[in-house]
This record gives structure tokens, sequence and C-alpha cells, in this order.
């Protein structure tokens, strides 16, 4: 517990997506059940990283929002039993670096809030998809997930892509790796971040 830092910063936007019902996949606020609320916590080393943005934002009057932190295992386990699918959370809490508050699901914003234009929302949320993947139906879903791809690509979208483009540079520059199978836009991750080196933290 030592080693985690609450997000507490102008230049970030902390708006979680398992704290409330708006945006969220699974249409059930966890964080709330579990008394987290809508706090981003981070091991100290990702804060380091995070903090090397400042300058960037800055100068480009953007923030960044921050829709995901640490997890902790019992909310992980309550997201799973919501979906128990394999493929949209990982199974075993141990499994998944938020669960040792080493990854971060970000967007840039203007500096009103204004989310940038992305090929997917965080999440890949679609209010439709929402409730087809509550109701145990995933096949639409992952389909729709394709767009979320760092390697996607749509010329009718060029904007949203340039932005992806922009947020992995951008993440990549203060020493952090997208999610290992690059499905995940906004997923941002210590590079050590699923190793021993960062153990489980039981919040």
């Amino acid at each position: 517990m030592q080693d985690l830092i609450e997000i507490n910063d102008s230049h970030f936007i902390v708006d979680l997506m398992y704290a409330g019902l708006k945006h969220n996949m699974t249409g059930r606020a966890v964080y709330r059940e579990i008394g987290l609320g809508n706090r981003a916590l981070v091991h100290k080393d990702l804060w380091t990283c995070l903090q090397k943005l400042i300058p960037h934002l800055e100068q480009t009057r953007q923030k960044l929002k921050i829709f995901e932190a640490f997890r902790p295992p019992r909310a992980h386990r309550l997201l799973f039993a919501a979906i128990p699918q394999d493929g949209f959370f990982i199974p075993e809490a141990e499994k998944s670096p938020h669960c040792r508050a080493t990854a971060v699901d970000v967007a840039l914003t203007n500096a009103d809030g204004t989310e940038l234009a992305y090929p997917t929302l965080v999440d890949a949320y679609d209010e439709t998809y929402a409730k087809e993947v509550q109701n145990g139906n995933l096949t639409g879903f992952f389909e729709h997930l394709k767009k979320a791809s760092l390697d996607y690509q749509d010329p009718s979208i060029l904007e949203a892509i340039h932005n992806r483009d922009d947020l992995c540079r951008l993440m990549q520059s203060v020493g952090l790796i997208p999610v290992p199978r690059r499905h995940e836009w906004w997923h941002y991750e210590l590079p050590e971040g699923r190793t021993d080196k960062y153990p489980v933290i039981d919040w």
C-alpha cells in the first residue's frame, strides 16, 4: 500500500469507468460497491512516468483522462463475475497489471475535458454492445473490438487514427508500453508491470 500514489493533479482528469455506470461495459459500479469510488491509484513507478507527460500536456493545452488505474483483486473478481468471459477480463486477477497498479487506461482531452476522437471509445464502449455483452453475447462486441487495435486502419477516420498513434508515441516516450496483444489503444503499462517486481496489491 505504501507504493500507491493517488492521482490528484490538474493535468489529469479522473473518471474511472468502473466507479459509475456511464461508459461501463459491465453495467456494474464495482468500485462504488467496494468503497474505492472514483479514486485513481497507481504504483509510484507508474506515477513517475505519468508526471513526465506534464510538459507536453501544458504545451499542447491538453489533459490526460484516466479511465482505469489500480484495480483491487476483489473488484477484478466482481468484474469477471459480471462478464465471465476470457478475452474480456483475464480470469485470474494476479495476471492483470491493473491489480499490480502498473497500468492505466487513458485518452487525451482538450483543456476543457472534451475527449479527442479515437477509433472507439475507451474500453470500446458502445451502449448496444454493452447490453449484448451483459446478456452473455460477445460475438458482435469482439468484431467491434477489432477497431481498438493499434494496427487498425480506416481512411474514413484519419483524425481518430492520428490521435491514437499520437497517444501511443506519447506514452511510449515516457517509458510505458501498450498491452502486449496491442488490441486496446487506451491501455499502457510499465514494461515489467506483469512481473514479480510488482506484486499484486490487496486493497
